[in-house]
Parts: structure tokens; C-alpha cells; sequence
């Protein structure tokens, strides 16, 4: 007897543990869960521990409140240009009410999927290849709008949509590598050809700069050389006016220059001046006046026959006239003819006078 008693205590006390352990729920945080009485929504359980009646109540599976991502991969969509292009995107969203999203749709994920595709293809149909790729920014803003408001009553809250990737037709890819590779080799083209023009600018600055200071020199040089030249000939005449040279020396100075008139190569025939004659005149006179005067190789000098002073060469020299007979004559003013004599009297290499 006391057996079944004891039998009957357990089952009690059985009873009573499966009943404290199905009346506690302990729900973590930022999870929640539904209660069914009856089959009939009762109530939202908090985090924390919370109590139902056991046996009556039914517990759901948990809802997860933390901000969640989705990753939809192989999105076909048609552009306005009439391209198929594969978008994959990223959502991000959360549960804000446990209820509905439990209640108003069977699986949220599914349908946050299907309405992502839906509301893509109607945002890229309205825009171009280009514009496609270009607006990402924009296209996000779309969806995450169209999204929030469709999902609202569904307990859940689209916090952000990312477009992952857009992969256009592989033709489309080949053109643009194509289009890319052009507008490169034309910027390389064009910077290139800036370069060429600011080194010819430059060289040509330079160039200019250095033909200016080129020219500033000689101008310089020049003014400096003719200043110097002008001081020269300012002493030298200033010297002979302070010295007061006589006739003789001057004569003298003068004949020493006639050698210099027929040092170019080209001359076959010079003349002598008239002044020669007063020259030759100051020279006898001061070396022995009307008498004979001979030069190192004994050639007579002497007046002329008209009193005019007659200077003969010898046989023609490089640096003078022919004259008749192949001989080449100097004839001062007023002489007849020339006188020939046996050596030259005036030389390019030498010139002796006694």
C-alpha cells in the first residue's frame, strides 16, 4: 500500500517540476517571442525570465531584433537601353515589431527578397547602361525608400540597400575596355603634346633671353671697344700736339706706311698719293738736301726732270702694278715716266733709306 503511495508522490512531484518548468521562460536580449493561448496570439515576451500557464500557453521560436543581412546574388536586370545586366545586393534590415512579423507574413526574408527584385527592376529600367553604372548612390536611395514603406507593416525596417555589383554583358565589358583604353591613350596623347609645347615654349624663352643678352654684349663690347679706341686716338693726338713734331719726322712716318698699301693679296696696282712728293722732298732734304742719296743696295735717288720727286722699281713684285716691260712703276704726280732702277725702293719686307 504505501508503495502505490509512494508511486503516486513521485508522479506528483513529477507533475509539479514539469509544471514550474513550462510555466518560466527565459528569453535573451534583443530576441522575443509570441505566446498562443488556445491557439490565439496572447502576448510579446520581453528579455528576461517571464511566466505562462503551462499545458495552455505555447511559446513560438524566438525573433531575433539585432539588425540583419541578406545578400541576394544574380539579380537579371533589364537597363532602359535594353541590356541584361546581373546586380547583386545587399540588405540590411531589422525586426521592429515581433508580432507582425510573425503574423502578417509566413517568411519576411523570402519576401524582402522578392520585393528587392521587384522595386530593382523598376528603378534600373528607367535608367540607361551609364547612368547604371554612375548612380549607385542614387539607386540605394530608391530601394531602401521603396523597401521601408513596403515592409512596414510587416514589423520590419530597411536600414540601408547596397548594390554589390553590376556585371553588364561580356560584349558590353569588351566595349567599354575598348572605349577605357582609348580615352587613356587620348589623355596620354594630349599630355604628351602639352609637354612638347611647354618645352618649345621654354626653349624659345630661353633662346630669346639668350640671343637678348647676347646682343646687350656685343652692344657693350662694342661701345666699351670704341670708347678704348676713342681714348687711344685722343692721346695719340693729344701726344703729337704736346710733342710738336717737325715736317722731317712726319715725312719720314709716312713714307714708313706706304709698304702696307700693297699687302693684300690681290692687289696688281696702287697709286701714290700727292702728298708723296713733298714727302720725298722733307726726306732728301733732311738727308742730304739737293745732293744724291743711295739706299743699301746703291739705287740713286734724285729729283725728276720736272721737280717732281720719281721713285723706279725693280723687276714686278706680289705686292705691285706691272708696268711697262713687266716692270712695276710707282709715278708720283706731275712725273713723266717711271725711272727703272735695279731694286725696289719700296718693299713689303723691307725699306731702307740712307
Amino acid at each position: 500500500m504505501w508503495v502505490a503511495e509512494l508511486i503516486i508522490a513521485v508522479v506528483i512531484a513529477f507533475l509539479v517540476v514539469l509544471s514550474v518548468v513550462k510555466s518560466v521562460r527565459i528569453v535573451p536580449q534583443a530576441r522575443a517571442r509570441n505566446v498562443e493561448r488556445f491557439g490565439r496570439y496572447r502576448k510579446t515576451l520581453e528579455p528576461g525570465m517571464s511566466f505562462i500557464v503551462p499545458f495552455v500557453d505555447r511559446v513560438k521560436p524566438l525573433i531575433d531584433l539585432r539588425e540583419q543581412v541578406v545578400s541576394f546574388t544574380g539579380q537579371p536586370v533589364i537597363t532602359e537601353d535594353n541590356l541584361v545586366v546581373q546586380i547583386d545586393t545587399v540588405l540590411f534590415f531589422q525586426v521592429t515589431d515581433p508580432k507582425a512579423a510573425d503574423y502578417e507574413i509566413v517568411d519576411y526574408i523570402q519576401a524582402i527578397e522578392q520585393l528587392t527584385a521587384t522595386m530593382l527592376r523598376s528603378v534600373i529600367g528607367s535608367m540607361d547602361l551609364e547612368q547604371t553604372l554612375t548612380s549607385r548612390d542614387k539607386i540605394n536611395t530608391l530601394l531602401r525608400g521603396v523597401l521601408d514603406d513596403a515592409s512596414g507593416k510587416w514589423g520590419i525596417r530597411v536600414t540601408r540597400v547596397e548594390i554589390k555589383a553590376i556585371d553588364p554583358p561580356k560584349s558590353v565589358k569588351d566595349a567599354m575596355e575598348k572605349q577605357m583604353r582609348a580615352e587613356r591613350e587620348k589623355r596620354a596623347t594630349i599630355l604628351t603634346a602639352e609637354g612638347v609645347r611647354q618645352a618649345s615654349i621654354l626653349t624659345a624663352e630661353g633662346d630669346k633671353q639668350s640671343a637678348i643678352l647676347r646682343a646687350e654684349g656685343e652692344k657693350q663690347s662694342q661701345i666699351l671697344r670704341a670708347e678704348g679706341q676713342a681714348q687711344a686716338i685722343g692721346q695719340v693726338f693729344q701726344a703729337v700736339h704736346d710733342n710738336d713734331p717737325d715736317p722731317k719726322l712726319l715725312a719720314y712716318q709716312y713714307l714708313q706706311t706706304l709698304p702696307q698699301l700693297a699687302n693684300g693679296a690681290g692687289n696688281t696696282f696702287w697709286v701714290i698719293p700727292s702728298e708723296m712728293t713733298s714727302a720725298l722732298k722733307a726726306v732728301t732734304s733732311a738727308f742730304g738736301g739737293a745732293g744724291d742719296s743711295r739706299n743699301g743696295d746703291g739705287q740713286a735717288l734724285g729729283p725728276g726732270a720736272n721737280g717732281d720727286a720719281a721713285v723706279a722699281a725693280g723687276p714686278a713684285q706680289p705686292e705691285l702694278g706691272a708696268g711697262a716691260g713687266s716692270q712695276a712703276g710707282i709715278l708720283a704726280p706731275g712725273a713723266p715716266a717711271a725711272i727703272p732702277a735695279a731694286d725696289p725702293l719700296v718693299n713689303g719686307d723691307r725699306n731702307a733709306t740712307e
